[in-house]
């Protein structure tokens, strides 16, 4: 059977590469359509986990997960595996593995080449590869194509498309159905393969002429994101300078009906995507000997947020005689972002190295996030959250706010601290003289 039939008729086979925040509800779509789906990752604890029906992503729950697992005497319609050489199975491969920086800002695109490496060494005739993993233009074509295409034949023995992921984890609004669904092809018949996939689990695809096309969209969507989230934060510095509050003055010109539209400013930047995506396209651009002033100014002041938060933290406990070094600060939030279980890149993180550097004594609570590691940024740091009671709050000489949960009773914590050095805008209903902004 042709891999266009097996596709048309839900007979084909996927293979999703990395089983994470991009990876997973792939594979619970791609069921939900009809697909048996074989799962790969190289975390053998993931694996043994989804084969026992049991998530480890908070808001995908483990009821999604059990009735993918096969009853006696059914045909199983997930699997999870970490044996590489299974890859030579699916007729659709996905690759949705990370695509961080390196300690110099550079692309560290070495998941990528793995991947693409396992993939290659077992690649047969009428299999589509699909590369999710954001990434500067022109990977598809000049890193994953020349090792795919050392055996067989793009756009006729194998077919290769770019089709970024657009996930927000936690948005109840938006899951993989509805996001409209960018795709690229290497040729005419790759991308009309990749069409024909994912037409089958999104409500729209949107198809362009390249993969360099697609591969620039997702960059052009988060850098858009990460530029006027830098523009907002310069604007907040100056506001606290001048004497009035920049959240009040984002909801006034939200009122606008034309023209605007409103970002917040915070701690800094967190997650898998806006802080990292757009050094991918600085880095390419020096290929070209383009200098991409305005992006690399919005990384800056994005990076120097979580300094900002650190030295306002400083100026109020001055304000009431205190040091840093000594004070016992209690962080609130440590997920890069409201409701979530995910602290990959959080500003949260990062203050709490810079602060613990400082000597003061810091702890955190986030109920999302019960064991709190620095990961490869910062090894030395393993903490736990502690509990949110009242004696918490008052023997701390200063509660941050950091990451504006929905399950915080705000009131409360402003009834019970001592002080409180706000980062989100969160007690905005509950001005008094012992909570400042930052």
């Amino acid at each position: 059977m042709e891999l266009m039939e097996k596709i048309n008729s839900q007979e084909a086979l996927v293979g999703v590469i990395g089983l994470g925040y991009v990876g997973l509800p792939l594979v619970l779509r791609s069921v939900d359509m009809g697909f048996r789906v074989l799962g790969f990752d190289t975390d053998r604890r993931k694996v043994e986990m989804l084969n026992r029906g049991e998530s480890y992503i908070k808001h995908i729950p483990s009821t999604f997960l059990k009735p993918l697992n096969a009853r006696d005497n059914e045909p199983w319609r997930f699997q999870a595996t970490a044996d590489m050489s299974r890859l030579k199975e699916p007729d659709v491969l996905i690759i949705c593995v990370p695509t961080p920086l390196t300690s110099k800002r550079e692309p560290d695109l070495r998941y990528v080449e793995a991947t693409t490496r396992d993939i290659a060494a077992a690649l047969r005739p009428g299999q589509l590869v699909s590369l999710e993993s954001t990434t500067y233009p022109g990977t598809t074509e000049e890193l994953v194509l020349p090792l795919l295409s050392a055996r067989l034949r793009v756009g006729q023995d194998f077919f290769l498309v770019f089709s970024p992921e657009r996930e927000d984890p936690g948005n109840p609004q938006f899951s993989v159905h509805n996001i409209p669904k960018v795709v690229g092809g290497v040729t005419a018949a790759c991308l009309e393969h990749g069409l024909a996939f994912y037409s089958r689990l999104v409500q729209q695809v949107v198809p362009v002429s390249s993969p360099k096309v697609a591969e620039m969209t997702k960059l052009l969507e988060n850098i858009y994101r990460a530029v006027n989230i830098a523009l907002v934060n310069e604007l907040k510095i100056l506001s606290l300078r001048m004497g009035f509050d920049i959240f009040e003055v984002i909801e006034a010109a939200k009122t606008k009906p034309f023209g605007f539209q409103p970002f917040y400013p915070g701690p800094g930047l967190g997650g898998h995507c806006i802080p990292i995506d757009p050094f991918y396209l600085t880095w390419k651009a020096h290929e070209y000997d383009f200098p991409t002033r305005f992006i690399e100014l919005a990384g800056e002041i994005n990076t120097r947020m979580p300094y900002f938060v650190v030295e306002r933290v400083a100026e109020v406990l001055n304000q009431f005689g205190q040091p840093v070094r000594g004070s016992r600060i209690l962080v609130l939030g440590v997920a890069y972002k409201k409701d979530i279980d995910d602290n990959r890149e959080s500003p949260g993180v990062k203050i709490i190295h810079l602060l613990r550097q400082r000597g003061a004594e810091v702890s955190y609570n986030d109920p999302h996030i019960p064991h709190c590691r620095g990961m490869r940024h910062y090894p030395d740091l393993d903490l736990k959250s502690v509990p949110l009671t009242a004696e918490t709050l008052k023997q701390s000489d200063c509660v941050l706010l950091i990451t504006d949960h929905s399950a915080y009773d705000y009131a409360w914590i402003a009834s019970q601290a001592r002080l409180i050095v706000d980062t989100r805008n969160a007690f905005k209903d509950y001005k008094a003289a012992h909570i400042f902004q930052a």
